[in-house]
C-alpha cells in the first residue's frame, strides 16, 4: 500500500477508553516515524497536556482556573510538500488523513483529524499563509481521561504549522485560534484554559489564568507534593452534549440576570451575594448551575492566594470544596469519580482530591506529598477494583514546560 493509500484510509476512531499512554513518544521516535512514513528530516514540536488543579466550567464563563501542564504530549513531526495539502498521519491510530488546505470544512466528523484540519483551517482564516505539509502525530496524553489530549494535539500542530510557514505568532493568538478550531470543527464549545495552558505552563508551576482578559500568573508548586491523576476508566456518552448544554444553561442565567444587573456580560460578573438576591430569576436547575460558577471562581482566587503562601493544606480543602460543587449544583460528576475522591481523602498524605476536567468520567486530580504516593497507588488501585472490577491507571506527575520545539 502506498503512503498515499494509507494516508486517505478511514477507520474508526477508537473509543475514550483507549489510552495514548500506552506509547513513549519522543523527538528521536517521532522524527523516525516522519522518516519512515515520509521521509526527508523534518522539524519537531511538542505540547503538553494539562490537569486542572481548581476551577472547573469557570473558563467559558469568563472567570479564573489554576491549571498546570503535564509531562504527557503530543509531539508533531512536519515537513514540506509540494502541493496544497496537509497529509497527517497519527501514530496512535495506525492511520492518515489527507486534507487541501483550500476549503476546509467545517462540519465535525468525530475523526482525529478534525483537530488538524481545525487548525490549519482557522491559521489561515486569521491571514496566516500556510505551506503544504506532512505530519507525523504521536502522544502519550491518555485518552478519554480529561487531561485535554485535543488542547495538546491542536497547539502541537499550531507550532508546526507555523514554523513550517515561518510565521511568528503571538502565544495568546496561538491560544485562540486552537480554541476555535475545538469549536468549530470538533464541536467542542470549550473555554480557552485547556490551549492557553499548553502554551504557557511553566516547569514546577501551576497558572492562575484570567480568562476574560487572559492575563496570568505563575504560581509556585510546592517539589514535596506530586499531582497524582486517577483515571475512572469510563466516559459516559452524553459528555459532550450535556458539556454543551451546562454552558447554555450558563448563558441563559446570564440572560435573566441581566434584566437585575445590567452591567454583567458573564457569571464572572456575578458575585455570590447577588446571585442569591435575585435567585427567583431562575429556574432551579439554572440557579445551581450559576451557584458553582460562582462560588468556584472565589475558590479559585482563594486558592491562589494559598499556593502564594504556601498553604496546601488549605488549597486542598478548596478542592474537596469545588469537588462538591461539581457534584451537587453543576452535576458533573459520577458515581466512579465520587468513589475515587472518596478513597483518596482517607489515606494519610492527602492534602486534596477532586474530579478535573468537564466530568461525566474522566480523571480525579490528588494532592499527595511525595512519601505517601506509594501507599496511595495501592490503596487507590485494591479499592476502586474492589469496588468497580476496574484498576485504575494512576499517573504520577510534577508540573511540566509548556509548548516548544523538541529538545
Amino acid at each position: 500500500m502506498s503512503i498515499d493509500d494509507r494516508l486517505d484510509a478511514t477507520q474508526t476512531i477508537p473509543s475514550a477508553n483507549t489510552f495514548a499512554g500506552e506509547l513513549t513518544p519522543s523527538a528521536k521516535s517521532v522524527s523516525d516515524g516522519f522518516r519512515r512514513v515520509f521521509g526527508g528530516e523534518p522539524l519537531v514540536f511538542r505540547a503538553p497536556g494539562r490537569v486542572n488543579l481548581i476551577g472547573e466550567h469557570t473558563d467559558y464563563n469568563d472567570g479564573f482556573v489554576v491549571p498546570a501542564a503535564l509531562q504527557f504530549a503530543t509531539w508533531a513531526a512536519i515537513g514540506p510538500r509540494p502541493d496544497a495539502s496537509v497529509h497527517a498521519y497519527s501514530e496512535n491510530f495506525g492511520e492518515g488523513r489527507v486534507s487541501p488546505l483550500a476549503g476546509i470544512a467545517a462540519a465535525p466528523t468525530g475523526h482525529w483529524s478534525d483537530y488538524v484540519r481545525g487548525v490549519a483551517a482557522v491559521l489561515q482564516r486569521g491571514g496566516q499563509s500556510l505551506r503544504g505539509a506532512n505530519l507525523y502525530i504521536a502522544g502519550d496524553v491518555p485518552l478519554g481521561s480529561g487531561l485535554s489530549s485535543s488542547a495538546s494535539l491542536e497547539v502541537a500542530c499550531a507550532y508546526a504549522f507555523l514554523a513550517l510557514a515561518n510565521v511568528q505568532l503571538d502565544r495568546r493568538e496561538i491560544a485562540r485560534a486552537c480554541q476555535t478550531a475545538e469549536h468549530e470543527y470538533a464541536g467542542m464549545k470549550c473555554g480557552i484554559m485547556d490551549q492557553f495552558i499548553a502554551c504557557f505552563a511553566r516547569r514546577d508551576h501551576a497558572l492562575l489564568l484570567d480568562c476574560r482578559s487572559l492575563q496570568y500568573e505563575l504560581l509556585p508548586l510546592d517539589r514535596d507534593v506530586r499531582l497524582v491523576i486517577c483515571n475512572s476508566l469510563v466516559k459516559h456518552e452524553l459528555a459532550n452534549s450535556e458539556y454543551n448544554q451546562r454552558r447554555m444553561q450558563c448563558e441563559a442565567g446570564v440572560h435573566a440576570l441581566r434584566a437585575h444587573l445590567h452591567d454583567i456580560s458573564a457569571l464572572r460578573d456575578v458575585s455570590l451575594e447577588q446571585l442569591e438576591r435575585h435567585r427567583s430569576a431562575l429556574t432551579d436547575t439554572v440557579y445551581r448551575r450559576c451557584r458553582h460558577v460562582c462560588s468556584e471562581n472565589e475558590r479559585v482566587q482563594e486558592a491562589a492566594g494559598c499556593l502564594r503562601s504556601g498553604n496546601l493544606a488549605r488549597f486542598g480543602k478548596l478542592m474537596g470544596e469545588s469537588h462538591r460543587s461539581l457534584r451537587d449544583d453543576y452535576e458533573v460528576s459520577c458515581r466512579e469519580l465520587d468513589l475515587l475522591v472518596e478513597i483518596a481523602n482517607g489515606i494519610d498524605g492527602v492534602l486534596g482530591a477532586r474530579m478535573t476536567g468537564g466530568g461525566f468520567g474522566g480523571s480525579t486530580v490528588n494532592l499527595v506529598r511525595s512519601s505517601a504516593v506509594p501507599e496511595f497507588e495501592k490503596i487507590v488501585r485494591r479499592e476502586y477494583e474492589r469496588a468497580t472490577g476496574r484498576t485504575p491507571p494512576i499517573y504520577v506527575c510534577s508540573a511540566a514546560e509548556g509548548a516548544g520545539p523538541a529538545e
